[in-house]
Order: structure tokens, then C-alpha cells, then sequence
């Protein structure tokens, strides 16, 4: 599986790519091309047509939650498959499109779901569906221990009111490699720790050798002292925390174990 950061937070000194507070990735597995989140606005798209990236070939597109850091560059992604025959496959949870508010602001997708249909054959699941021969979409992530943190972000609005939004559309992406497995978040929202042990009963795999992506973690609390904890036990050789992973969060899992640096451009093979 090879990887490439379209975007993210930070952006490495002397590689000039644009970046901004969101995320998404380039994934090339199995002979097919996957992109997992759009972004804030068109970056990625910038980013990756300076990488070479053709979007135009894409086989699936990915989206780890509904908030617009993830999905804001869809509708700058649609015009890149006028005039082809190519119909990419988009992947997410069908919580996806709710209608999301945070601290007053619009935080929903950019686009609707019959918009992307013009261009995707939209497939909502909350189950895990498999992408290629090697790659999973977890679909909802099961929230089982008593540690990371089930707080509200804004609310989902609909017909019959305001309700709490606890972000049951998060997910993420796991490759089964020949060793073990690698996972790729978006946010976390689910809990990073949460994310892995359903990773590890989707693939019946108990060994993780990489992870890459955001962990929601801010703070230095309980949350994340237990995940730290937790992340420590898996002896996990290859950790990219990034995005939202602040960066006292990053000093102290580097009391604990080795953790590398994220910055659009990266690219990681991972087998």
C-alpha cells in the first residue's frame, strides 16, 4: 500500500504544498486508487495535481465522518470526471450528509448526496466493506471502553429538531498487510484506541505496524494518558499521529514511545 498526504495541518520546510487544518490522503492498494477525505477546500486537489495525482482514475473515494475538514473539497473534486466515463465508488457511513452546527458555524458536507451521484456510485454502510483484496472501510466504530471521551461536537439538525452530535459517522481505513495491519483515521472521533481493537476483530489480525492519521486528542488528561497507556502496550513501529493531535499531546507520547512527523507530502509504503 503506498500513501501519500494531500493534506494536513503542517507541510514540510522547503517542499512547497499548500496546507490547512484538515485532511486527506492518496492510497494506492491492490491495483486500485483511493481517495480517503477532500479536505477543507480545493487543496488537496492543488496539492496532488502538483504530486501528479490523476483524480480522474480514482476507484473509490472515502470519507471518514461528515464534517467539513473532511468533506468541504468535494464539490471542487466533481468537475475532475466531466466528460469521463470513469464512476468512482464513494464510501461512507449514511450519517454522512446529517446537517451539522458547531459554536454557530455550518459544519456539513459541501455537496449532497444526489450531487454526488452525478459523478459516484454512492454506497452508505455501516458495516465494514472491503475496497480492495487488502483493504478494509470500518464502517461504525463500535465504542466499548470506558476512557475515550463520548462528547458532543455541535449538533446534527433535522426536521424534528436539534439532537446532540456524538459523530456515530466516524470511521477509518485498515490495510491487512502480510505481518499484521495499518490503520488510516480522519479524526478519531470514535476513539483512536476504540478504532484499532474493531480493526483488529474486522481483520482477525492482533498485530498493528503502522497507524497514520488525526486522534482527537487536545488536552493533557485522562483521555489521553490512557491512550498513551494503550498505544505503548501495541508496540506499534510506525505511529503518525497528526491533524488534530495537538502538539503538547505529541510531546508526551514521546515520553513513551517514537512517533514521527506528518506534513503534506509524505508518502509511506507500507506492506
Amino acid at each position: 500500500m503506498h500513501i501519500t498526504v494531500l493534506t494536513d495541518n503542517y507541510t514540510y520546510i522547503d517542499r512547497y504544498y499548500l496546507g490547512e487544518p484538515a485532511v486527506s490522503y492518496y492510497i494506492q492498494a491492490d491495483g486500485k486508487n483511493i481517495l480517503f477525505d477532500a479536505g477543507y477546500s480545493d487543496v488537496f486537489l492543488k496539492n496532488g495535481h502538483a504530486m501528479g495525482v490523476d483524480f480522474s482514475s480514482l476507484d473509490y473515494l472515502a470519507i471518514s465522518h461528515g464534517h467539513n475538514d473532511h468533506t468541504g473539497g468535494l464539490g471542487e473534486l466533481l468537475p475532475e470526471f466531466q466528460g469521463t466515463s470513469s464512476k468512482p465508488i464513494f464510501v461512507a457511513h449514511p450519517d454522512v450528509f446529517e446537517q451539522r452546527y458547531a459554536d454557530g458555524l455550518n459544519i456539513s458536507p459541501s455537496v449532497t448526496a444526489k450531487e454526488l451521484e452525478q459523478c459516484f456510485s454512492v454506497r452508505l454502510t455501516r458495516q465494514p466493506l472491503k475496497l480492495t483484496e487488502n483493504l478494509y472501510f470500518l464502517g461504525e466504530i463500535p465504542r466499548q471502553n470506558d476512557f475515550e471521551s463520548q462528547k458532543a461536537v455541535g449538533i446534527c439538525r433535522s426536521l424534528s429538531g436539534d439532537i446532540c452530535d456524538f459523530v456515530a459517522d466516524d470511521s477509518a481505513l485498515v490495510y491487512k498487510g502480510g505481518n499484521g495491519i495499518y490503520l488510516i483515521t480522519g479524526c478519531s472521533h470514535a476513539g483512536i484506541c476504540n478504532i484499532i481493537e474493531y480493526a483488529k476483530k474486522v481483520t482477525g489480525e492482533s498485530r498493528i505496524l503502522g497507524v497514520l492519521g488525526g486522534f482527537h486528542l487536545f488536552e493533557l488528561d485522562n483521555q489521553t494518558e490512557k491512550t498513551i497507556q494503550y498505544l505503548k502496550q501495541q508496540e506499534i513501529p510506525a505511529l503518525y499521529p497528526c491533524h488534530c493531535t495537538s502538539l503538547r499531546v505529541k510531546a508526551e507520547m514521546m515520553k513513551e514511545m517514537s512517533i514521527e512527523e506528518v506534513g503534506v507530502g509524505l508518502t509511506l509504503e507500507w506492506l
